[in-house]
C-alpha cells in the first residue's frame, strides 16, 4: 500500500509541475511547428516522458521540460518539413485566437504573429529552434546545446547566422496595432460588403496575398503578387459566396485579425502585415483543419 502511494505522490507531483509549465511548453512547440494541433501532440508526447521521470531528480524542471519539448518538436518538424512539399497550395500557420493582453508582451506577440512564423518557416529546423529559444525565451547557450545536440560554440554560430536570416526579413517600420486595425476595417469591408476602394487605399505596391485552403477548401493556388493583381482578384470577386458573410475583430495571433463567417459558421480567419501604413502581406487561412483554435482563446506565455 505505502509503495502505491508513494507512486501516486510521484504522479501527482509530475503532473503539477507539467501543469505549472504547460502554457509556456505549448508557446515553444507552436512557434518551432506552426501548428497547434502538431504542438497539443508534442505536449502528449513530452508528458509521457516527464511522467516517467522523478521531479524530484530534476534539478530544474522548467528547463528540462524545454528540452523535452524542443526534441519531440524537431523530430516532427522534420517531418513536416516533408508533409508540407506535397501540401496544396500556399502552407500558412494555424491561426490562433488569444487573449487580448498578449499584445501587451510585445515581443512575445511578435514571435506568434503570421508575419513572423512564415519567416521562421524559411530558417532550417536546428535554425528555428536556437531562435526561438534564445530569442523568444532567453534560454542560455548551454541548455540550447542540451536540447538540440550541438556544442555550445555551435550554437552560438547558428543563433548569430539565424538572427541575420530573421534580421533581414521580418518586417521594417511594422505597423502598430492601430494601423493594423485599420487597414483590417478596409478588408472587413470588402468582405461584408464588396466595396474595394478603401482596401486598395492601403495596399502596398508590393503585396502579396496569400489563402489557404489545403486542397479542402477554395483558396489561391499561388500567391498573388502586386496591388494591381490583387485589385484585379478582388474585383474578380475573391469575397463573393452566396450565404451572407461577417467578419468579426478578434485577436488572432497577439495582434487584430479578423473571424470570417459565412451563413453564421467560421469560415476562416484573416491576417495582415503592415509596414510604414501599408499592407504588404495578406493571409487568409480557409483550410478547416486549421481552424479549430479561433473557436476559443489559446493561452500562450513565456
Amino acid at each position: 500500500m505505502r509503495e502505491r502511494s508513494d507512486r501516486t505522490e510521484a504522479v501527482d507531483s509530475a503532473t503539477g509541475v507539467f501543469v505549472t509549465h504547460r502554457n509556456l511548453l505549448f508557446t515553444v512547440a507552436y512557434e518551432l511547428l506552426g501548428s497547434a494541433a502538431d504542438a497539443e501532440d508534442v505536449l502528449q508526447e513530452t508528458w509521457l516522458r516527464w511522467a516517467g521521470v522523478d521531479p524530484e531528480t530534476v534539478r530544474e524542471p522548467r528547463a528540462y521540460l524545454v528540452r523535452i519539448v524542443t526534441r519531440q518538436a524537431l523530430d516532427r518538424l522534420r517531418t513536416l518539413g516533408r508533409r508540407r512539399e506535397s501540401y496544396v497550395g500556399p502552407w500558412l500557420p494555424e491561426p490562433l485566437l488569444t487573449a487580448p493582453d498578449v499584445a501587451e508582451d510585445v515581443e512575445l506577440a511578435d514571435s506568434v504573429s503570421m508575419a513572423m512564423l512564415l519567416v521562421l518557416e524559411t530558417l532550417q529546423p536546428t535554425e528555428r529552434a536556437v531562435f526561438v529559444l534564445r530569442e523568444v525565451f532567453d534560454v542560455d547557450y548551454d541548455e540550447i546545446a542540451e536540447a538540440v545536440g550541438k556544442s555550445r560554440p555551435a550554437v552560438r554560430q547558428i543563433a548569430r547566422r539565424a538572427r541575420e536570416h530573421v534580421a533581414a526579413r521580418r518586417p521594417r517600420g511594422a505597423g502598430s496595432p492601430a494601423e493594423h486595425r485599420a487597414a483590417l476595417q478596409a478588408f472587413q469591408r470588402a468582405v461584408e460588403t464588396g466595396e474595394l476602394q478603401n482596401l486598395l487605399d492601403v495596399l502596398a505596391p508590393d503585396v502579396v496575398a496569400l489563402s489557404d485552403g489545403g486542397g479542402i477548401r477554395h483558396a489561391l493556388l499561388q500567391p498573388i503578387v502586386g496591388a494591381a493583381n490583387v485589385a484585379r482578384l478582388l474585383a474578380a470577386g475573391w469575397w463573393r459566396r452566396q450565404a451572407p458573410r461577417t467578419a468579426e475583430f478578434v485577436q488572432i495571433n497577439g495582434g487584430p485579425g479578423l473571424l470570417v463567417r459565412v451563413g453564421g459558421e467560421i469560415d476562416g480567419v484573416v491576417a495582415v502585415r503592415v509596414e510604414n501604413g501599408l499592407v504588404t502581406g495578406a493571409y487568409h487561412v480557409r483550410n478547416p483543419e486549421k481552424l479549430s483554435h479561433v473557436g476559443r482563446e489559446v493561452v500562450v506565455s513565456r
